[in-house]
């Protein structure tokens, strides 16, 4: 196996049979939710495929939304105000499902009343704001994760499986694409550079992570992109070429419907992720000397369940950190995705 996907591999393997094996158990993790919108409720629904886990709070800026999602998903507290949840005893974990420009400031508050944090992706707008999460976490021994949710998906595993099997030898490239087009709304939040908006940071980071887990590390980065009328980014596209030789290519919009697939090229063979690269249920190998395989990584449910189980293994395990989602990768993706926007101009209020 090659040897920078045996330690992954390792690890993936370890974290099933310590799950099957009930070694480390814990009591219910209390869950809160900060930001009850769409992706939280995605996070809410996969909760019930999970052992150990309920959700117990949720908090929005609007008391009817909180009321509505507490109703919707059997939550018992409720509350208007994000602090309020910060307080709440009986919450031991918070989903930060606010949007982007609030991250940072919801994950330190969070971590500073003692919770232990998962992140909806991007961990937070810059590496500065990653860095704070990061040292905040380790400062007080709390648990925190960017849910990049790609990384614990069946089909992520037995990729990285694939590839340290060595059947397309050595990887060198890898493409990626990630794009959509929303009619222009200056109030979505994808428009509004206020909140963080933009295709980079929403999009972007999908490809940019598949990049780093099959190449490693990034030494340069060579972007373009075009700013929209309300100043995000609505078509970016970079080249990024990393330490051990590879060569990435991205491409994310918001504004232009891409094919939102994945390719990984090696020295003996290839990778086929099809749509949508982030999520697939399937992959195509082809490489060696044997026909192309469809590799089945099919799953009940919306995906969301593996980070929550891998939240609550790392508890059980009394880890800070992900050995899959590591702190380092996280500045290392806001570091990428900082580069990319100083070369097309791109910056939020308050950088």
């Amino acid at each position: 196996m090659n040897t920078e996907y045996a330690y992954l591999v390792c690890i993936w393997q370890a974290s099933a049979a310590e799950i099957r094996s009930g070694r480390y158990r814990l009591a219910m993790i209390r869950w809160g939710i900060a930001g009850p919108g769409g992706i939280a409720a995605r996070f809410a629904g996969a909760m019930t495929r999970v052992d150990d886990g309920q959700i117990v709070a949720v908090a929005s800026r609007s008391a009817e939304r909180a009321a509505a999602f507490a109703d919707r998903f059997d939550v018992t507290a409720r509350y208007d105000d994000y602090r309020a949840l910060a307080d709440d005893p009986t919450v031991d974990a918070v989903y930060v499902a606010t949007p982007h420009a609030r991250h940072e400031a919801d994950t330190l508050g969070y971590l500073g009343a003692g919770k232990h944090v998962l992140c909806e992706k991007p961990a937070a707008l810059n590496a500065t704001q990653a860095r704070r999460m990061v040292d905040a976490a380790a400062a007080g021994g709390r648990f925190l994760m960017e849910a990049v949710w790609s990384r614990f998906l069946p089909s992520y595993r037995r990729l990285v499986e694939v590839l340290g099997s060595g059947r397309i030898g050595t990887p060198l490239q890898v493409e990626g694409t990630f794009g959509f087009r929303r009619p222009l709304d200056p109030t979505h939040r994808l428009f509004d550079r206020n909140l963080g908006g933009g295709a980079l940071l929403d999009l972007g980071i999908y490809p940019i992570q598949l990049c780093t887990l099959v190449l490693g590390p990034i030494e340069h980065i060579a972007g373009g992109g075009v700013i929209g009328p309300t100043g995000v980014d609505e078509q970016v596209a970079a080249v990024l070429r990393h330490e051990r030789g590879g060569l990435g290519v991205i491409q994310a919009a918001i504004t232009v419907p891409l094919a939102c697939t994945a390719r990984i090229s090696g020295s003996d063979g290839w990778i086929d992720l099809p749509a949508f690269m982030h999520c697939p249920t399937s992959f195509t190998v082809t490489g060696g000397v044997s026909q192309p395989e469809v590799v089945d990584a099919s799953f009940e449910g919306d995906g969301f369940e593996f980070e929550i189980a891998e939240v609550h293994r790392c508890l059980a395990a009394g880890l800070t950190e992900s050995p899959t989602m590591p702190w380092s990768e996280t500045v290392a993706l806001a570091e990428a995705m900082d580069t990319v926007r100083a070369q097309i101009g791109l910056t939020y209020p308050g950088e």
